[in-house]
């Protein structure tokens, strides 16, 4: 069985301990609960008939009080980068993530998740914004914990994304 460690970035309250139940487990809780330090899941997935075992790492908030540390990146085949379509500021502070992530990590897969689209009639996020960051070259998934809308599409295809790096080096 391959196994593939994937960390989870972004700003306190974005939603990345609640898209990790998501997928995991299957369940939503209302509460919010802060990560402290960092926290660990698994899940076994099968895809294009192999099985793969998701290291799932749910780091703490990076925020003005506290900055995660890159040392908990090592080992990653690939990270999300999440965001509150609420709250702009954590679309900027993801973006600053993903500079600091590709310096530990190098060009390793990542997806940036816009978390609560069960809210869109309330997001600070403009499609401007998005299409700035595709025009890099990023991938953005909408998804919600809470309704488990694009969740488990979102974990599927960053694990292809990873795979594909693997055939890629190997084949080098």
């Amino acid at each position: 069985m391959i196994q593939k460690k994937i960390c989870m970035l972004g700003s306190f309250a974005v939603g990345k301990t609640s898209l990790i139940a998501r997928f995991v487990h299957s369940i939503f809780h209302d509460r919010y609960l802060t990560t402290v330090g960092v926290k660990i899941d698994r899940k076994d997935v099968s895809l294009d008939e192999q099985q793969i075992r998701l290291i799932v790492w749910d780091l703490h908030g990076d925020d003005e009080y506290q900055r995660v540390h890159m040392s908990y990146l090592r080992g990653a085949s690939g990270y999300f980068l999440v965001a509150d379509g609420t709250r702009k500021s954590t679309l900027d502070q993801a973006v600053s993530l993903q500079h600091s992530a590709q310096g530990c990590l190098g060009p390793v897969p990542f997806i940036l998740l816009l978390n609560k689209c069960d809210l869109t009639d309330e997001w600070e996020i403009q499609e401007e914004d998005l299409e700035n960051l595709a025009a890099q070259g990023w991938q953005i998934r909408q998804t919600s914990a809470k309704t488990g809308e694009d969740v488990d599409r979102a974990f599927h295809a960053l694990t292809q994304l990873m795979l594909k790096g693997d055939r890629v080096s190997a084949g080098k």
